[in-house]
């Protein structure tokens, strides 16, 4: 029912709010317009859309899915082309500032792993980015996001630390502070392509693919509740809680990728509004 919503509310902002006037191929974008969002867009089933000039796949019925990293630039060409015509927007986005945090005169052994860990650590990122590349043609992304967990929120997507002047990886995910064995739940219906008991940073870690490139992953966590290659549904319990890698106490890190782009989770729930 309430994916049958959401594609009415797609369908009838195409019939109301068209982008541009002298074209008959339909085109609707969807999202919060700033830098670190996931959009959706509608269009005809079997047209071309490409981003900048790269392809962008279409569903068989004719949505598709897109995003825009932390410190994306703020102006992009959308392009669909259906029964020989090309119909262009150029998206416009607002910039973000990002929370950072300079911290001077800290230990270096405290802030840099030492050569064994940073060996690991690169072995098991390499396995995070495979994971991330698998894309199904499942839809699962098209119906409104619930979140994994409910609390308060201890870190934010894009935040960064510069300890003694060098700047560390910026925070790319929603930091919900809550108990360790707190339910971790699905927000989406989607296949386990990650689960991993510990890895180096992140400790407990799931990854959960929903179709044409839309992946969520979940981190720190004290248990898992699934194993690579499950299914799970939407509201799911796939985990708990912990404080387990590199983390200083007990809360769930969660992300959202569209491919390699990492966006912001806290945005997600605006994708979805009337």
């Amino acid at each position: 029912m309430r994916k049958s919503r959401f594609m009415g509310v797609l369908i009838g902002l195409i019939v109301s709010a068209p982008l541009l006037a002298n074209s008959s191929v339909p085109l609707e974008v969807k999202g919060p317009f700033t830098q670190g969002a996931l959009h959706l867009g509608k269009t005809v089933a079997g047209a071309e859309v490409t981003l900048n000039g790269e392809a962008v796949e279409v569903t068989d019925n004719g949505y598709f899915v897109f995003g825009f990293g932390r410190k994306a630039e703020l102006e992009h060409e959308l392009s669909v082309s259906a029964n020989g015509e090309t119909r262009t927007k150029t998206i416009t986005l607002s910039e973000r500032e990002y929370d950072i945090d300079r911290v001077d005169g800290v230990p270096q052994k405290t802030v840099t792993p030492d050569p064994e860990q940073v060996k690991r650590a690169r072995k098991e990122a390499e396995k995070v980015w495979l994971a991330r590349q698998e894309a199904s043609k499942n839809k699962h992304f098209l119906t409104p996001v619930a979140k994994p967990a409910e609390g308060r929120i201890s870190g934010v997507y894009g935040s960064q630390r510069i300890f003694n002047g060098e700047p560390r990886n910026p925070h790319y995910g929603e930091d919900i502070a809550v108990p360790t064995g707190t339910p971790v739940k699905a927000p989406w219906t989607g296949k386990v392509v990650l689960a991993e008991p510990d890895l180096f940073y992140s400790g407990g870690t799931i990854i959960i693919e929903h179709g044409y490139k839309v992946n969520t992953t979940y981190l720190h966590l004290s248990k898992l509740h699934v194993e690579t290659g499950d299914t799970v549904k939407q509201g799911e319990v796939i985990g708990e809680v912990g404080a387990t890698g590199r983390a200083t106490g007990p809360h769930l890190d969660w992300r959202v990728n569209w491919g390699n782009t990492r966006l912001d989770p806290a945005l997600l729930p605006q994708l979805y509004e009337d």
